[in-house]
């Protein structure tokens, strides 16, 4: 279960002051979402997870949990929130595109959505594929084996665009995770972030 209690702090640059509302799209245990609520940062928490083990201890910390399928979910029953998180959860589904369009209008006006997804341009992957041909799923990470959906940066833009957002911040994280000293250094160069950067997070708006 650790990798469903994870603190997503890393998309703290692209939140907003105060969202009085918010909803996360697998919420795992609901640790952003209770350390969000801890900080100040919202005033109700309500989360989506498939998991149901994951989805009993969010309840022991968030405000509300709905556990099953994000997108057979009617979502207009929850109502309107001020921020939505989708953190490495869109490339699950099999149709982000719909599901993005259905979570934009359950926005407010001035509402916020945060995404992040894995990046499949990844040195990682890239090259054992150019190289050696090789394309091997794994338990967990890039190439996680229920991952149903790739993306590189572009295609992540381009994810919110066609759901009717407009992209505000789009970042790459996970670069200072690379275990070989060239990587990390090379993945501090702008123009190296495509083939670096392990996921992208996005801030989209209404």
């Amino acid at each position: 279960m650790k990798y469903y209690g994870f603190v997503r702090q890393e998309i703290a640059p692209m939140l907003p002051d105060h969202a009085p509302r918010v909803l996360e799209v697998g919420c795992g245990n609901g640790a952003t979402l209770a350390w969000l609520k801890a900080t100040g940062r919202c005033q109700e928490t309500v989360g989506l997870e498939y998991s149901h083990d994951a989805s009993e201890i969010a309840r022991t910390q968030l405000d509300q949990v709905i556990e099953g399928d994000a997108e057979q979910f009617e979502l207009q029953t929850l109502g309107k929130f001020d921020l939505i998180l989708c953190l490495d959860v869109l490339e699950h589904l099999r149709d982000p595109w719909q599901m993005l369009r259905k979570l934009k209008q359950q926005l407010n006006p001035q509402g916020q959505i945060i995404i992040s997804v894995p990046n499949i341009r990844h040195h990682s992957i890239v090259l054992p594929l150019l190289f050696r041909g090789q394309w091997q799923y794994q338990t967990a990470g890039i190439l996680d084996q229920t991952h149903l959906r790739f993306f590189t940066q572009e295609t992540a833009q381009d994810l919110l665009e066609q759901a009717g957002f407009v992209v505000n911040q789009c970042a790459g994280h996970g670069q200072q995770w690379a275990t070989s000293r060239f990587w990390r250094w090379l993945g501090k160069l702008n123009l190296a972030k495509p083939i670096c950067s392990v996921q992208f997070i996005l801030n989209g708006k209404t």
